[in-house]
Protein backbone atom coordinates (compact mmCIF):
# COMPACT_ATOMS: atom_id res chain seq x y z
CA UNK A 1 0.00 0.00 0.00
CA UNK A 2 1.51 3.59 -0.80
CA UNK A 3 2.28 5.56 2.15
CA UNK A 4 0.15 8.63 2.29
CA UNK A 5 0.95 12.09 2.04
CA UNK A 6 0.55 14.63 5.41
CA UNK A 7 0.83 17.90 2.95
CA UNK A 8 -0.31 17.36 -0.83
CA UNK A 9 -0.14 20.06 -3.19
CA UNK A 10 -2.10 21.85 -5.88
CA UNK A 11 -1.08 24.63 -9.00
CA UNK A 12 -3.16 26.79 -10.99
CA UNK A 13 -1.77 29.18 -13.52
CA UNK A 14 -2.98 32.70 -13.83
CA UNK A 15 -1.65 35.26 -16.19
CA UNK A 16 -3.24 38.71 -17.22
CA UNK A 17 -5.19 38.83 -20.33
CA UNK A 18 -6.01 42.28 -20.16
CA UNK A 19 -7.77 44.97 -17.99
CA UNK A 20 -8.67 42.56 -15.32
CA UNK A 21 -9.29 39.25 -17.01
CA UNK A 22 -7.30 36.79 -16.04
CA UNK A 23 -6.60 33.08 -18.16
CA UNK A 24 -7.03 30.69 -15.26
CA UNK A 25 -5.42 27.25 -16.12
CA UNK A 26 -6.30 24.16 -14.37
CA UNK A 27 -3.27 22.36 -17.05
CA UNK A 28 -4.89 18.60 -17.75
CA UNK A 29 -8.35 19.90 -16.76
CA UNK A 30 -9.14 23.02 -18.70
CA UNK A 31 -9.01 27.02 -18.58
CA UNK A 32 -11.54 29.64 -18.28
CA UNK A 33 -11.48 33.64 -17.98
CA UNK A 34 -12.20 35.33 -14.39
CA UNK A 35 -12.76 39.09 -14.47
CA UNK A 36 -13.77 41.87 -12.47
CA UNK A 37 -17.38 43.28 -13.08
CA UNK A 38 -17.90 47.00 -14.45
CA UNK A 39 -16.47 49.63 -13.62
CA UNK A 40 -12.83 47.72 -13.13
CA UNK A 41 -13.40 44.78 -15.63
CA UNK A 42 -15.80 44.17 -18.32
CA UNK A 43 -17.60 40.90 -16.60
CA UNK A 44 -16.53 38.29 -19.12
CA UNK A 45 -15.95 35.81 -16.25
CA UNK A 46 -16.76 34.62 -12.85
CA UNK A 47 -14.66 37.27 -10.11
CA UNK A 48 -12.96 35.53 -7.58
CA UNK A 49 -15.60 36.07 -4.94
CA UNK A 50 -17.99 34.08 -6.99
CA UNK A 51 -15.31 31.88 -7.98
CA UNK A 52 -14.92 30.94 -3.56
CA UNK A 53 -17.98 31.00 -3.14
CA UNK A 54 -18.62 28.30 -6.18
CA UNK A 55 -15.99 26.11 -4.11
CA UNK A 56 -17.43 26.35 -0.89
CA UNK A 57 -20.42 25.27 -2.60
CA UNK A 58 -19.48 22.61 -4.94
CA UNK A 59 -17.10 20.98 -1.34
CA UNK A 60 -20.03 21.18 0.74
CA UNK A 61 -22.29 19.58 -2.15
CA UNK A 62 -19.90 16.79 -2.77
CA UNK A 63 -19.19 16.00 0.78
CA UNK A 64 -22.79 15.40 1.42
CA UNK A 65 -22.90 13.36 -1.53
CA UNK A 66 -19.94 11.35 -0.05
CA UNK A 67 -21.28 10.98 3.60
CA UNK A 68 -24.88 9.96 2.44
CA UNK A 69 -22.91 7.15 0.16
CA UNK A 70 -21.24 6.17 3.17
CA UNK A 71 -23.97 4.06 3.96
CA UNK A 72 -24.57 2.78 0.64
CA UNK A 73 -27.39 5.27 -0.27
CA UNK A 74 -27.70 7.43 -2.79
CA UNK A 75 -28.39 11.19 -2.30
CA UNK A 76 -29.99 11.77 -6.11
CA UNK A 77 -29.17 14.15 -8.33
CA UNK A 78 -27.65 16.97 -5.82
CA UNK A 79 -27.66 20.97 -6.14
CA UNK A 80 -26.26 23.72 -5.16
CA UNK A 81 -27.44 27.46 -4.68
CA UNK A 82 -24.86 30.15 -2.82
CA UNK A 83 -25.40 33.69 -1.90
CA UNK A 84 -22.83 35.76 -0.99
CA UNK A 85 -23.22 39.00 0.80
CA UNK A 86 -20.27 41.67 0.57
CA UNK A 87 -19.77 43.57 3.62
CA UNK A 88 -17.76 46.99 4.82
CA UNK A 89 -15.04 45.99 7.50
CA UNK A 90 -12.43 48.72 8.28
CA UNK A 91 -13.02 50.46 5.07
CA UNK A 92 -12.70 47.04 2.90
CA UNK A 93 -15.00 45.47 1.04
CA UNK A 94 -14.94 41.92 2.48
CA UNK A 95 -17.18 38.91 1.76
CA UNK A 96 -19.48 38.91 5.20
CA UNK A 97 -21.37 35.31 4.89
CA UNK A 98 -22.13 33.20 2.46
CA UNK A 99 -25.18 30.69 2.20
CA UNK A 100 -25.35 27.62 0.67
CA UNK A 101 -28.23 25.65 0.35
CA UNK A 102 -27.90 21.97 -1.01
CA UNK A 103 -31.14 20.18 -2.53
CA UNK A 104 -31.13 16.20 -2.28
CA UNK A 105 -32.71 14.78 -5.16
CA UNK A 106 -33.99 11.69 -3.25
CA UNK A 107 -36.42 11.27 -0.64
CA UNK A 108 -35.80 11.15 2.50
CA UNK A 109 -37.42 8.47 3.09
CA UNK A 110 -34.90 6.48 1.12
CA UNK A 111 -31.71 7.37 2.98
CA UNK A 112 -32.26 5.79 6.57
CA UNK A 113 -28.81 7.05 7.66
CA UNK A 114 -29.22 10.58 6.13
CA UNK A 115 -29.36 12.03 9.96
CA UNK A 116 -25.95 10.61 10.56
CA UNK A 117 -24.51 11.86 7.47
CA UNK A 118 -25.49 15.21 8.01
CA UNK A 119 -23.99 15.02 11.36
CA UNK A 120 -21.23 14.95 9.78
CA UNK A 121 -20.27 16.10 6.46
CA UNK A 122 -19.48 19.49 6.55
CA UNK A 123 -16.37 17.76 8.38
CA UNK A 124 -15.21 16.19 5.14
CA UNK A 125 -15.29 19.35 3.53
CA UNK A 126 -12.05 20.96 2.98
CA UNK A 127 -12.52 24.52 1.42
CA UNK A 128 -15.65 25.09 3.80
CA UNK A 129 -13.50 24.70 6.94
CA UNK A 130 -10.14 26.15 5.35
CA UNK A 131 -12.35 29.24 4.70
CA UNK A 132 -14.05 29.56 8.39
CA UNK A 133 -11.08 28.64 10.06
CA UNK A 134 -8.48 30.88 8.13
CA UNK A 135 -6.24 30.23 5.76
CA UNK A 136 -2.25 31.81 6.06
CA UNK A 137 -1.91 33.61 2.76
CA UNK A 138 1.97 33.83 1.71
CA UNK A 139 2.49 37.06 -1.13
CA UNK A 140 5.50 37.52 -2.78
CA UNK A 141 5.64 39.83 -5.32
CA UNK A 142 7.98 38.99 -8.48
CA UNK A 143 9.31 41.04 -11.37
CA UNK A 144 8.64 40.03 -14.83
CA UNK A 145 12.00 38.48 -14.86
CA UNK A 146 10.40 36.36 -11.72
CA UNK A 147 12.98 38.05 -9.38
CA UNK A 148 11.53 38.92 -5.91
CA UNK A 149 11.01 42.25 -4.86
CA UNK A 150 9.61 41.55 -1.51
CA UNK A 151 10.38 39.08 0.92
CA UNK A 152 7.14 36.40 1.45
CA UNK A 153 4.77 37.52 3.96
CA UNK A 154 2.50 35.52 5.74
CA UNK A 155 -1.48 36.93 6.48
Amino acid sequence: MAEQQDNQQFSVQLSLVEGYKFLVDFGDMGQFFSDEPAPLGLGEGPNPARLLAASVANCLAASLMFAIRKFKEEPGKVSAEVTGTLERQQGRWRIGLLKVSLQLGSSVDAMPHLERALAQFEDFCVVTQSVRQGIKVQVEVLDNAGQSLSAPVAS
